[in-house]
């Protein structure tokens, strides 16, 4: 999964991305050998894995992991080609969710481009570009639909009436996520791939001083116009996340102490994306490798197992199935199914986060 960074000139977007290519560098075993210059890669925090390694004495441990990547800068007028438009627009289409890192610290020495610190401001600057971009695409798509309607097939008309909603509600400057849509239009929305139905985490960048602090103004404007927004809010200080990112371990965790924090703002942010794309972890366990596999909430236990290989869906038998918390209370897979807690689930199962399966498969 790709989460694309952005962020007016300085607010914090650079040092927070190279926080994340800085913790995602020290990845050893991430399985691409090869990663652009402007993406991180980050693991996605489970605590689940060591404990289940523990009980098979694994050799290798493999986490899920989450891409960022670092999108180009922007201008007013990005919608219309400015500066760096086209390529920020493009690599936008491309993610499947969006940080928007917002400046909410005061500090003389780093200058705001509009030369004052308004977090709102900066939000519907950034949104404002998305907006007019999708106009753009939705106007498109409505003359070709209405177009059609001399076909004489009424799903020209269907589509043609969700896309005057469509464009209404943006010419209202609303992002698509915030309609209320049915399951039928949200399916045709996702379709559209709009900038602005992508699902957004405000990142709001404090100082290091406001670390602990829960009456930050700047904070508390982020948090209502992102709940109009249906958008989430994560509070992190993209300097202190920087630091801690070229620290090892056992410093890191001294480190977060002297703060007062318990995890990581990185930790809690990929998290949260994690959480946002509506993703799960089934697990696996072996002598070999405790690992993670990533997948949507809603998978069923022949597309999960096409997940580890194609081979494993073709030829689907069973699933035999522990969840997670009743292995580590049964000591194991084989003291789980002495107990009669190991399931044999179908094809039509619908999996659970951490769920710890071995797949019967037959090609």
């Amino acid at each position: 999964m790709k989460l694309g960074v952005v962020g007016l000139p300085n607010v914090g977007k650079s040092t927070l991305f190279n926080a994340i290519t800085q913790a995602g560098a020290e990845i050893a075993n991430y399985p691409f050998c090869t990663i652009e210059p402007n993406v991180g890669v980050v693991a996605v925090p489970d605590e689940r894995l060591d404990k289940l390694a523990a009980l098979y004495d694994s050799k290798k441990i493999t986490p899920t992991y989450l891409r960022f990547v670092d999108i180009a800068g922007l201008v007013k007028g990005a919608s219309k080609g400015e500066g760096l438009g086209n390529k920020f627009l493009s690599h936008i289409r491309e993610v499947d969710a969006i940080v928007h890192v917002v400046r909410c610290f005061k500090d003389s020495n780093v200058t705001h481009v509009d030369n004052r610190v308004d977090p709102v401001s900066d939000m519907q600057t950034i949104n404002l570009e998305l907006i007019f971009a999708d106009i753009e695409t939705v106007t498109s798509r409505l003359n070709k639909a209405i177009s059609m309607q001399k076909t004489g097939d009424k799903k020209y008309r269907t589509e043609a009436e969700l896309l005057e909603r469509i464009l209404r509600h943006l010419e209202s400057e609303q992002p698509v996520r915030t309609m209320e849509l049915d399951e039928e239009e949200r399916a045709a929305v996702d379709e559209m791939f709009l900038l602005t139905s992508k699902p957004v985490i405000y990142a709001a960048n404090i100082s290091e001083e406001d670390i602990g602090n829960d009456a930050n103004p700047l904070v508390a404007e982020v948090e209502k116009q992102a709940a109009r927004e249906n958008a989430e809010t994560l509070v992190i200080c993209a300097k202190v996340e920087e630091e801690l990112s070229r620290l090892d371990p056992e410093e890191r965790a001294m480190f977060l102490e002297s703060y007062g924090i318990e995890e990581s703002g990185l930790n809690r942010l990929v998290a949260k994306c994690y959480k946002l794309l509506h993703l799960i972890s089934f697990l696996t366990a072996g002598e070999k490798e405790t690992r993670a596999w990533t997948i949507t909430e809603g998978t069923k236990a022949p597309q999960a197992a096409g997940k580890i290989h194609s081979d494993f869906e073709k030829g689907f038998i069973r699933a035999e199935i522990v969840p997670y918390d009743v292995m580590i209370e049964s000591g194991g897979y084989n003291q789980a199914k002495e107990r009669g807690k190991v399931r044999s689930e179908g094809k039509d199962y619908v999996m659970k986060d951490g769920d710890v399966v071995l797949f019967r498969f037959n090609v």
